[in-house]
């Protein structure tokens, strides 16, 4: 009998190598090198992650162990029941290093004079303060209920706090609810102290007493409960065939605020009498009741705390600001339209400006050559410069045709609020595939100059999102190469034709090519033996063909370097399987999203950039693009990341075989590489300010540090 690739002992559960993932998020924040405030953020993106995870992950698995009881996992073996058991154990101690974390963090901001009361710590004139506030602002829009034979048990939304009250009156026990109103902040701040201030759930727990005041109250908690998201998009779902999508996605939305509860937080010990009303209406296992002791089951007031310090004290508990920088590719006030027709350019997002990307939009939006421009959108933020360009364009008389994915997950409300703006100002809107999401990050502009049509096609790694350009690493391409726009143009129209099955000649596009060729790619350097080399940067590799291919080039003597941030169901360093394979995670600053991979060395070498990550959805089940880079200096620059990545002694953790992580070692001149990009991006702004030429486009620092000179 042929092994199954997991009794081999060099593949891991995706969710539980996840949860490694956002354990190294927490342990962030739990770093003390890293500021105050800073830290504050780690444990609210920590906590934003495994909501999350809940939402979509252990959604997916509930509803798998109750249909499919014999699914077993293809790189664990586990059923889904195996794998929400030990989901459920290995969360557990999250939440104890959570509440360590925020007790560290909270006292230490206390310590400043950022203090986080309690209703006992009030001072008599803050008290005084608050029973106003809670009567004046708190108490007029609040719905509280109780649950009896005449009072049926109400729907929780998903994500809301409530105060859950266990009351008593003749003998008689009811449960009470009272949300905390989405009108209400957070936080409420006292006026003559304002860095003191105290969380709102924390008032309304306190006032429980009142709001229930004819009923004893024997135990109170702050409740908050997660419902399953994770919902399929299929004729059966919506109960017709056809029609207009966006309706169908509209009436997803409302469906999913209903669906079945997979997890219930708590913010204090209860008794069990207490927690059977949760298990019984929710239909929960103790196992998916959690205790948050200290820290608040919402975090998000973390990212705007700050604002309420002195601008000096603010600067000491933050990273030092930075300010994404002019492109090292593109002079100074030089039109990134008018360049891409000389040259291919590379954007490196955050550290460089998307600002150029946008006004080569708006050039074309105005340029009378320009005949049509088409793009692909998967997220976009809530106000966007990049629509209001494109509307412009077709105001302007020019064909614009946007491909918008309206199950970017937990952005459909806003993709369906934007597509429709799009369609008034006459954009040609469609909508893809329902069965294959489109997550391809390309826009193609097509041009008509002295009776030649020429194309300049931008392919990146990251969404079109000018707020998360700001904060995610991506890298983007723009070039005139025509085989790639001739490429471009077939792909848009497949898209709007439906077609999967289309055929290019330079760009791989999942779900028919991308993988296949990626394949190709690594038995090319699988036929070199010990000569040949992989580097692959992404965010995720679950893709069980891959994985199988990377062992086999790591068995034939191939040397594999992985950059992967997140998931990775491939164990390195295993014995007879993956010896030549080496992981690194980076978790800092700004989140690692760029996709970059390489296969061979020197001239020999040949490298993509792509939207999809290499798991099985990606390679799959969804529209990807990856795009070769041909350009010597648009390589360079693209090494010139990677090696920062690879040289990384701060942020950098080594995947080892059992599964875990480990620092590297200390060095005497430690190297964080998203820090050493922000200040080759200074420079390199510096420079071409003082010097308008174009620039040489190396890293000079980086390749003496790496020489060792």
């Amino acid at each position: 009998m042929t092994q199954k690739i997991w009794e081999q002992g060099y593949t891991q559960n995706r969710e539980l190598s996840w949860l490694q993932f956002n354990a190294r998020v927490l342990a962030e924040a739990e770093d003390e090198n890293v500021p105050l405030l800073e830290r504050f953020k780690f444990l609210a993106i920590f906590t934003s992650n495994l909501d999350e995870f809940f939402m979509i992950r252990v959604g997916s698995l509930c509803d798998m162990a109750a249909v499919d009881k014999e699914h077993t996992d293809s790189k664990s073996g586990l059923t889904a029941k195996e794998q929400l058991h030990l989901i459920y154990k290995a969360v557990e101690p999250l939440y104890a290093r959570r509440d360590a974390a925020f007790s560290d963090v909270d006292s230490k901001l206390s310590a400043i004079g950022l203090r986080r009361l309690t209703m006992d710590s009030l001072a008599p004139d803050e008290q005084k303060y608050i029973k106003r506030y809670f009567k004046d602002i708190i108490a007029p829009v609040l719905s509280p209920q109780i649950v009896d034979s005449h009072h049926p048990f109400p729907h929780l939304e998903g994500k809301v706090l409530h105060i859950a009250a266990l009351l008593s009156h003749k003998k008689t026990e009811r449960l009470g609810l009272l949300p905390v109103p989405a009108s209400l902040p957070p936080v409420v701040f006292l006026p003559e102290t304002p860095s003191r201030y105290i969380l709102t759930e924390d008032i309304l727990l306190a006032y429980a007493d009142h709001v229930f005041e004819m009923y004893d109250v024997l135990e109170k908690t702050v409740l908050c409960v997660t419902r399953n998201a994770d919902i399929q998009v299929d004729d059966e779902t919506f109960g017709v065939e056809g029609g207009d999508f966006r309706k169908k996605m509209e009436k997803l939305l409302r469906q999913r605020r209903r669906m079945a509860v997979v997890r219930v937080e708590i913010n204090r010990p209860i008794s069990d009498h207490f927690k059977e009303h949760f298990r019984s209406r929710f239909e929960v296992s103790d196992a998916q009741i959690f205790l948050s002791r200290t820290a608040p089951l919402k975090l998000g007031y973390a990212f705007s705390l700050g604002e309420h310090l002195p601008e000096k004290k603010r600067a000491f508990l933050s990273d030092a600001p930075f300010t994404p920088q002019q492109p090292a590719m593109l002079s100074a006030g030089q039109s990134l339209l008018k360049a891409a027709l000389q040259r291919d350019i590379l954007l490196s997002y955050p550290y460089e400006s998307m600002e150029p990307f946008l006004q080569m939009i708006r050039e074309a939006a105005n340029d009378p050559a320009v005949l049509a421009i088409r793009i692909t959108i998967y997220r976009l933020a809530s106000k966007a410069k990049l629509v209001e360009y494109l509307c412009a364009a077709a105001e302007n008389g020019k064909d614009v045709t946007a491909l918008i994915e309206l199950r970017a997950r937990f952005d459909e409300q806003n993709n369906i609020d934007w597509s429709e703006r799009m369609e008034e100002a006459g954009c040609k809107i469609i909508y893809g595939f329902e069965d294959y999401k489109v997550h391809s990050k390309i826009c193609l502009i097509t041009r008509r100059e002295r009776g030649t049509v020429r194309h300049i096609t931008q392919v990146g790694t990251g969404n079109y999102n000018e707020k998360t350009a700001k904060q995610y690493t991506d890298v983007s391409l723009i070039t005139a190469d025509e085989r790639i726009g001739q490429d471009a143009g077939a792909f848009f129209n497949n898209m709007a034709l439906g077609n999967l099955s289309g055929r290019y000649s330079r760009l791989f596009v999942a779900p028919t090519s991308l993988k296949n060729n990626i394949l190709a790619l690594m038995d090319e350097q699988i036929a070199k033996g010990k000569d040949g080399y992989i580097l692959l940067k992404f965010n995720s590799l679950t893709d069980i063909d891959v994985i199988a291919k990377l062992r086999e080039a790591s068995c034939a003597g191939v040397t594999v370097e992985m950059i992967v941030r997140g998931i990775c169901c491939l164990l390195p360093g295993v014995p007879g399987h993956t010896e030549n394979i080496t992981v690194t995670s980076i978790v800092g600053r700004f989140l690692e999203h760029s996709r970059i991979y390489v296969f061979g060395r020197g001239d020999e070498e040949k490298m993509y950039i792509s939207s999809a990550d290499l798991m099985t959805r990606n390679t799959e089940r969804r529209v990807e693009i990856a795009c070769p880079i041909d350009d010597p200096a648009v390589r360079t620059r693209l090494h010139d990341i990677l090696y920062a990545m690879q040289h990384d002694t701060v942020k950098a953790r080594v995947l080892q075989p059992d599964g875990t992580y480990c620092k590297k070692p200390a060095v005497q001149d430690p190297i964080c590489a998203q820090d050493l990009l922000m200040q080759q991006a200074i420079e390199n702004a510096r420079k071409q300010a003082a010097q308008p030429a174009p620039h040489p486009y190396f890293l000079e620092k980086i390749r003496k540090w790496f020489s060792g000179s």
